[in-house]
């Protein structure tokens, strides 16, 4: 019995002396993708996302991208970001999304005299705007908010024939887009170029064979190809910061965190 108290005020004593518990180190994905610089680009790993800055860079008319990098295509694109794309393209990665391929054509035959379209693959990833509304609150919508079916003049100079009634009913389909990846260019010893960078086309619409995201399918630049517009209903005033929000679906991230990483 004596041996038994004395036992138990020993292990009270070491219990009391004991130093505190020390808080458990950041995930070893936390502190690997905090040396890791991707400007203008945020990874948030809770959220399991990708965060691009950006800016409304248009309000009106009809579009062949959702968004293109600054000082590129910004009269036929929603968004423009400030980031490159190969940065995006590496934060995708590191979130667990899976790169396929753009659209593009390969040779049916030896003598390349027939050539066939090969349509874009790549992981389904979600695409968003977060911005600050009215009350001045974060709110994130979905991009299908700001799209709505074309409505007038097309390429080869006639009206579009829609009934308005039907035009109404019809939304765009989907918010989420094909991880293409783009490609790289060159040959030789010297570093290869990320195409994307240098066209600017980050997520299209119509179909060019370089873009970072993309729809399923093919979709020409033809004649009435041209199916949809900015819808303004719900779209930030001209110039607005904004966050585009890239979520992959069916990513899986190991040892995910908390916060952010820049």
């Amino acid at each position: 019995m004596l041996l038994t108290m004395v036992a138990t005020t020993e292990v009270k004593a070491e219990t009391a002396t004991k130093a505190p518990v020390a808080v458990e180190p950041a995930s070893k994905l936390e502190e690997a993708l905090k040396k890791l610089k991707l400007p203008g680009v945020k990874i948030n790993l809770k959220e399991r996302c990708v965060d691009v800055d950006a800016f409304i860079c248009l309000d009106e008319g009809a579009l062949e991208l959702i968004a293109c990098i600054k000082d590129s295509k910004e009269h036929e694109s929603i968004i423009a970001v400030e980031a490159m794309p190969k940065n995006i393209h590496t934060a995708l990665l590191l979130i667990g999304a899976k790169a396929g391929n753009p659209a593009m054509q390969k040779p049916a035959n030896e003598e390349k005299t027939r050539w066939i379209h090969v349509p874009p693959k790549g992981g389904p990833v979600d695409i968003s705007i977060v911005f600050k509304n009215k009350h001045g609150k974060q709110e994130e919508r979905p991009i299908s908010d700001f799209l709505e079916p074309f409505d007038g003049e097309r390429y080869d100079g006639h009206d579009e024939e829609k009934d308005s009634d039907d035009k109404k009913k019809e939304s765009f389909p989907t918010n989420t887009f094909l991880f293409a990846g783009s490609f790289l260019h060159g040959k030789g010893e010297g570093p290869r170029t990320y195409v994307a960078d240098r066209s600017g086309h980050v997520i299209s619409l119509a179909t060019f064979g370089d873009e970072l995201l993309c729809l399923p399918g093919i979709h020409a630049h033809t004649a009435g190809a041209l199916a949809w517009q900015i819808n303004s209903t719900h779209l930030p005033e001209l110039g607005t910061k904004v966050t585009l929000r890239l979520r992959p679906k069916n990513a899986t991230i190991p040892d995910a965190g908390k916060e952010p990483i820049k």
